[in-house]
């Protein structure tokens, strides 16, 4: 498993002895991959519009199915940067930089490839038809090749094309400063990680930097901000999503997953919940946009949130995985294989869901429901059937 979090875990050094597999970071991935296909569905039927296919609640039940989008968001891809950063250096190191950058470009570039000439047209077909009546309804035509270039957008693929990004830029450092690196107290000459554990103080610093950080990048940058072409949905997160990535690659070398003890975990589940008691008031009192950045005190305190939040979580549940959930029988296996694939494929099938059950007048969260029953087993049917096309097992 390297940035693709498709793949097993590879050793460190291939000249020596194999590293155990982390089975607990693959059931990790697991549950990241179907949040985020529930974060979509959610979405889909909440109050936020920022999907192919949406059906505003017209009930209160939007407003949890809003809750549960804004928590995700929180820390769950700074947790996928954080994996893929984790599996980076051992990648580098068995590779070097050509092979390793080859490797990145087939096994990132030629899914988001896939997705923005393929996948994405079937997932948007329905949009084109709804803006082509509009079109129609005022004496105009609508081309579907004007509507093909001018919706272009990685999706929910923009983590692979940043992943990508990061890829080459760690690739760029090592081969700078190669020597220093492979020398650094971090990292113990056989290329294993030298176990150093991680201090409270550490934590409560990177926790204060990350939030004044992206209190400062939200005064430029502030939540909602979306990058066309490039399709950045949250680039309000970048501080958060390249910080977490680095962190990946820094608990790599010094063996922080492994040294985390219990008391960390639930102290990290602990401060979160408390964080998130103490911003309840700010968030029901805020005017409209007052915590998305802009300098203002509120996004101050979201920033504060939502750092706090996010290290904690992860915190807690790399421990809770790594004590409770760290072996795998055949289905564990099976959707760890399929979990990559399930991430590329998953837009046209919560889209073909949805319209699929467009008739049924519910409430959102019970329609939230019903399709994600669906769709998270028929996400996984549909990555497996795709991966048994020959060679797209091999990126996907």
């Amino acid at each position: 498993m390297a940035l693709d979090f498709g793949r097993p875990a590879a050793p460190a050094d291939s000249a020596g002895p194999a590293r155990p597999r982390l089975h607990y970071v693959d059931n990790l991935r697991i549950a990241l991959t179907a949040l985020v296909v529930l974060h979509h569905t959610a979405v889909t039927y909440g109050n936020i519009p920022a999907w192919y296919y949406t059906e505003p609640a017209k009930d209160g039940s939007g407003l949890v199915l809003d809750a549960f989008v804004v928590v995700n968001q929180a820390f769950f891809m700074g947790f996928f940067f954080m994996i893929a950063g984790y599996f980076t250096p051992a990648s580098y190191d068995r590779k070097g930089t050509g092979p390793f950058l080859r490797d990145r470009l087939k096994r990132l570039g030629i899914p988001l490839l896939a997705f923005l000439l393929l996948i994405r047209p079937l997932t948007g077909l329905d949009g084109y038809f709804h803006l082509k009546s509009v079109f129609a309804e005022r004496g105009d035509a609508l081309p579907y090749w004007v509507y093909y270039l001018a919706s272009w957008d990685a999706g929910p693929l923009w983590f692979v094309e940043v992943l990508l990004v990061f890829a080459v830029l760690y690739a760029l450092v090592r081969r700078r400063g190669a020597r220093r690196d492979l020398l650094s107290p971090g990292a113990a000459l056989d290329g294993r990680p030298a176990p150093r554990p991680l201090r409270p103080r550490a934590i409560v610093l990177f926790t204060l930097a990350l939030a004044l950080g992206t209190y400062g990048w939200r005064i430029l940058v502030p939540a909602g901000t979306y990058v066309p072409f490039l399709g950045l949905p949250t680039p309000s997160y970048a501080v958060q999503y390249g910080s977490f990535f680095v962190l990946g690659v820094l608990a790599h070398r010094r063996g922080w997953p492994q040294s985390l003890s219990r008391r960390t975990g639930r102290v990290g589940f602990a401060v979160a919940s408390v964080a998130t008691l103490a911003y309840l008031p700010v968030l029901a009192t805020a005017k409209a946009g007052a915590t998305d950045g802009h300098g203002t005190w509120q996004s101050l305190a979201a920033a504060a949130w939502e750092s706090t939040f996010a290290v904690g979580v992860v915190l807690g549940l790399t421990v809770l995985f790594r004590e409770r959930l760290n072996r795998q029988g055949r289905t564990a296996a099976f959707l760890s294989r399929h979990a990559f694939g399930v991430y590329v494929l998953h837009a046209p099938v919560l889209v073909g869901l949805g319209l699929a059950f467009r008739w049924w007048h519910a409430p959102a969260v019970a329609k939230f429901a019903l399709v994600a029953a669906l769709a998270l087993p028929l996400c996984w049917v549909v990555a497996y059937v795709v991966r048994r096309i020959p060679r797209v097992d091999r990126v996907l």
